[in-house]
């Protein structure tokens, strides 16, 4: 077994406090809204949403998954963190990965008003498996364009949270 360990940011023009709220604590309700072609639905469940609890996330028509299920590691909302591991899905790969673990942190952005938003993401292989490139980059991209989603969001819907 290896860990594969990566880390990216998005800056946007959203403040942190604001982009937590709807990334994290209302993103289950927020994602099939603005990005119905990639997220289905979110349900809970086990829990209350907070650490511990079980969501299973399906989907929509475009994407190459099916649904992954994912349990949430911590919720912070002091520091304006959130982490969970994906343990079931077809985002694991045929079981060429045990787990994917994803943390989430926003900071204030250097120039004040907008934010940071770090991911890590760690690939729990199994075996010999390696990660590739163009697994990395795809998911970056994706990543990256659910930020953005939720800041178009945000600037459309200035009165949300």
């Amino acid at each position: 077994m290896g860990v594969f360990t990566y880390e990216m940011e998005v800056i946007t023009e959203i403040p942190t406090a604001k982009m937590f709220n709807a990334v994290v604590l209302d993103g289950d309700n927020l994602l099939p809204k603005i990005i119905p072609q990639a997220i289905k639905n979110v349900e809970l469940l086990e829990g209350d949403g907070g650490p511990g609890s079980i969501k299973k996330i399906t989907f929509g028509e475009g994407s190459q998954f099916k649904y992954v299920k994912h349990k949430v590691d911590a919720v912070d909302k002091e520091n304006l963190s959130y982490g969970y591991s994906v343990i079931e899905g077809d985002a694991l790969l045929n079981n060429e990965l045990e787990k994917i673990v994803y943390e989430t942190k926003v900071s204030p952005s250097p120039s004040g008003g907008g934010s940071i938003c770090k991911n890590t993401s760690k690939y729990y292989t199994i075996g010999e498996f390696k990660i590739q490139e163009e697994q990395i980059k795809a998911g970056k991209d994706k990543a990256s364009a659910l930020y953005k989603a939720f800041e178009a969001y945000l600037l459309a819907n200035p009165d949300a949270y």
